[in-house]
């Protein structure tokens, strides 16, 4: 993972790598409506440690079931200065969901994970596959459950996402990743 400077806005690239990878190769059918209707919430984190990281995500869990779903259905917490290593990270996800269970939000919302060095169990470093959880910073994702059923049941065999996402992936290559995002974009 990069380090954050002037030169990088994590948001900019986040918003990048959604309109590019998860709307422009479909990943998620379901991002491109939330998205244009203005209802995705990016949060820039500014925690360098897990336990700040915590903090603003228990906020940020609050502030969402809080607010109508019309307004904020869904909110990304990019955080680039903590959790840089995947374990770290992957680790980091346990806290999460616990905190989401001391808050009674257990059935209500769920936290999601996106991260540069995402890697599914079993799988090797620079398999293709990992790169539908890649983002170019570390970020969570908040998500309402019940949009999470909706969606579901507009889209009833949610593996099916998951075999065309590796399918799409397999087929772009490392080359056609790469040319989503050319050097000059500061994105994955």
């Amino acid at each position: 993972m990069r380090e954050a400077t002037a030169l990088h806005d994590p948001i900019a690239d986040t918003r990048r790598w959604i309109d590019r990878a998860v709307i422009g190769l479909n990943l998620c059918p379901f991002a491109k409506a939330v998205v244009a209707k203005g209802q995705v919430r990016y949060v820039l984190a500014d925690a360098t440690t897990p336990e700040a990281l915590l903090e603003i995500l228990g906020e940020e869990l609050l502030h969402l079931r809080d607010t109508p779903a019309s307004v904020v259905d869904t909110t990304l917490i990019v955080h680039p200065q903590v959790l840089a290593d995947f374990l770290d990270y992957n680790d980091f996800l346990e806290d999460a969901d616990a905190l989401v269970e001391q808050l009674g939000l257990d059935g209500e919302l769920q936290v999601a994970s996106f991260h540069p060095r995402y890697q599914f169990a079993g799988s090797g470093e620079d398999d293709i596959a990992n790169f539908t959880n890649r983002s170019p910073w570390p970020t969570l994702h908040l998500l309402r459950e019940d949009s999470v059923a909706r969606a579901v049941e507009a889209f009833p065999d949610p593996d099916a996402i998951v075999e065309r996402n590796i399918s799409t992936l397999g087929k772009l290559g490392h080359d056609g990743w790469r040319r989503l995002f050319p050097r000059n974009d500061q994105s994955p």
